[in-house]
């Protein structure tokens, strides 16, 4: 399939007026706009689910821990890297929504943990499936084997970005 991308069409309109690598433009230019795809799938699979970003974020970090999806309220605050004013604001709003509860650390009655209740679970869950369509439908033109040979490439480039 030889078809003409935006791309293709951004660099032929700046070809000769400005200096550079036409095959690293054209991966750069893509790596950008599908990373742009990425975010705005995101977006409809929040949407979908009646989830704020922030509110996700949060979630998804205590998900991330395992049953009982519970963390220390000033650890989740230094992960999503927000002030201890900034997180009670956060954590009002989801547990007003019925989505986190706040309860006190065993063996520390001066630590307060967060934990997601089974409604923020299972809304959590959800917003996971919708990001997984939306991820499984950017992926669809390659087969198996392009998309590991991607994925190592991909990696490669990483590696070498996080080396520096």
């Amino acid at each position: 399939m030889d078809t003409e991308d935006s791309v293709d069409r951004h660099i032929a309109r700046w070809s000769g007026k400005v200096p550079f690598d036409v095959p690293t433009e054209g991966v750069i230019t893509r790596i950008q706009l599908l990373a742009k795809h990425v975010k705005y799938g995101k977006e409809r699979a929040l949407a979908e689910t009646g989830l704020q970003e922030s509110e996700f974020e949060t979630m998804h970090r205590l998900a991330g821990r395992g049953a009982p999806w519970r963390a220390p309220s000033a650890e989740l605050a230094a992960e999503l890297l927000l002030s201890p004013a900034g997180m009670t604001g956060r954590l009002d709003t989801l547990e007003k929504s019925g989505l986190v509860r706040r309860v006190r650390a065993e063996g520390d009655r001066r630590r307060v943990d967060v934990e997601l209740t089974d409604e923020g679970h299972r809304r959590w869950i959800d917003a996971m499936r919708w990001r997984g369509v939306a991820e499984a439908e950017m992926v669809e033109p390659l087969d198996d084997g392009e998309r590991a040979v991607l994925c190592a490439l991909l990696k490669r480039m990483l590696l070498h970005v996080e080396a520096k």
